[in-house]
């Protein structure tokens, strides 16, 4: 059959598939299964096993449970308490407020959960009642949650990043290095547009804050923070340092964590048990799909379909800026209908090739591609971060899409910057890397 018509009958398949709401993972074994089929290669059984082998025993993917549990036991401490009361005091004074605790709260919050859900949930839970009760912005309020909600996505430790280092075959370490300065770079721009908004809709802000604001009170909560703070740096300065792998980090990172949830008494029998079986759900979850995606993966390379389409693209001559361009597109779309870990094991088998056909670094790409997801995590119809965020308010998912929009933008922002300064993703890998 001709390699056309195999495409559209996959691309078909799939959507249709996915349209009636199987499962991802089962999704991506069926069209595989289907390739290997109009390929006339019927050793379905073999490949699939041996593939899924060789996807399921991969030592890298051994930091992703781990990091999920870390994130799970830290979900059940008073570790989102103690964040809004640390950060609070400092930012009575600044324009906007405390509506700066959501993206800061979200900014700390990420780098110990990797989870972009995780983290909306988890701070829009302790902030939005409060900010509500104060007198912000419902609006503005929802919105910053749900723009700094998607910073679990790239501050490191991300789970995304995880896997997409297994799948391009990239150092865990060095993409983990790579989303630190883009990550600070979304918390400064955010921060920025808060401010400013702060500055124009002041009636919009209360005109006074209970919260007190006095040196004193500032260093007295400051010691609040110092638990996750002292945690977030021993894992990730490890990392960084070249102390420990991504997967030692992790198992130290878990260790924390358990010891947080004794510190402030919320290690019991059923908190361990509700941790420890949430991160099995979630890992079980995302390696299924990393099994599927293995399998796609070499059925599409018994088709040739990777090589034709990087031959394809490298035919229209694009330049690498037009290539990122239609990317970006491509995976809000998709974006808007598959959750994040599935659109980079979806694509990366295809879109890989074409990637390197154009020069474009593969360290670079996977700080894009993550920054891309995030905007399809606030995009309708089917953002993650807004089903979340409208369990929690209770709002239309329309409305939490609109005061998401600004923050949409800001990441959108933030690609055009990284892609114009490329250095600011590539820069702390390459010095690190050398000293």
């Amino acid at each position: 059959m001709d390699m056309t018509w195999i495409s559209i009958i996959l691309a078909v398949a799939m959507v249709l598939l996915l349209s009636l709401g199987v499962w991802v993972s089962f999704t991506l074994i069926a069209i595989a299964s289907i390739g290997l089929i109009l390929s006339e290669n019927y050793q379905i059984g073999m490949l699939f096993s041996t593939g899924s082998w060789g996807a399921a025993t991969s030592w890298s993917l051994t930091a992703l449970p781990l990091f999920i549990w870390m994130g799970e036991i830290l979900f059940r401490t008073r570790l989102s308490e103690d964040l809004f009361e640390g950060l609070a005091p400092w930012l009575g004074k600044v324009p906007g407020k405390l509506l700066h605790v959501n993206i800061l709260s979200c900014g700390i919050f990420a780098a110990v959960s990797g989870s972009s859900a995780a983290t909306a949930a988890t701070i829009g839970r302790m902030t939005l009642p409060e900010l509500r009760k104060q007198g912000y912005s419902d609006r503005m309020a929802i919105g910053t949650l749900a723009g700094s909600g998607t910073l679990g996505l790239l501050i490191p430790p991300s789970i995304i990043l995880i896997v997409y280092g297994v799948a391009a075959q990239v150092s865990i370490a060095r993409l983990f290095i790579a989303g630190a300065l883009p990550g600070l770079l979304l918390v400064c721009l955010f921060m920025g547009f808060t401010m400013i908004w702060g500055q124009i809709h002041k009636s919009e802000l209360p005109s006074s804050s209970d919260q007190d604001t006095s040196w004193s009170a500032r260093l007295k909560n400051l010691r609040k923070l110092l638990p996750v703070l002292g945690l977030i740096g021993f894992v990730l300065g490890s990392i960084y340092g070249g102390i420990t792998t991504p997967t030692e980090a992790a198992a130290i990172g878990v260790t924390g964590a358990l010891a947080l949830a004794a510190i402030t008494g919320s290690l019991s029998r059923q908190s361990f048990m509700d941790s420890l079986l949430g991160a099995v759900k979630s890992a079980c979850m995302i390696g299924f799909i990393l099994i599927g995606a293995h399998f796609l993966t070499v059925a599409m390379g018994f088709l040739g379909i990777p090589t034709a389409l990087a031959q394809w693209i490298a035919s229209l001559q694009l330049s690498p800026m037009v290539l990122i361009l239609y990317l970006t597109v491509f995976f809000v779309i998709l974006g808007c209908f598959l959750d994040g870990i599935s659109v980079v094991v979806l694509t990366v088998a295809v879109v890989l090739p074409m990637v390197k056909a154009a020069g474009i670094d593969l360290l670079w790409f996977g700080i894009f591609i993550v920054l891309v997801v995030e905007m399809s995590q606030i995009t309708p119809p089917v953002g993650f971060n807004l089903f979340v965020i409208q369990s929690l308010t209770g709002k239309n998912i329309l409305y939490v899409a609109k005061a998401a929009l600004p923050f949409f933008l800001l990441i959108g922002l933030a690609i055009v910057l990284i892609t114009w300064l490329p250095g600011i993703v590539t820069y702390l890998p390459t010095t690190m890397t050398k000293g």
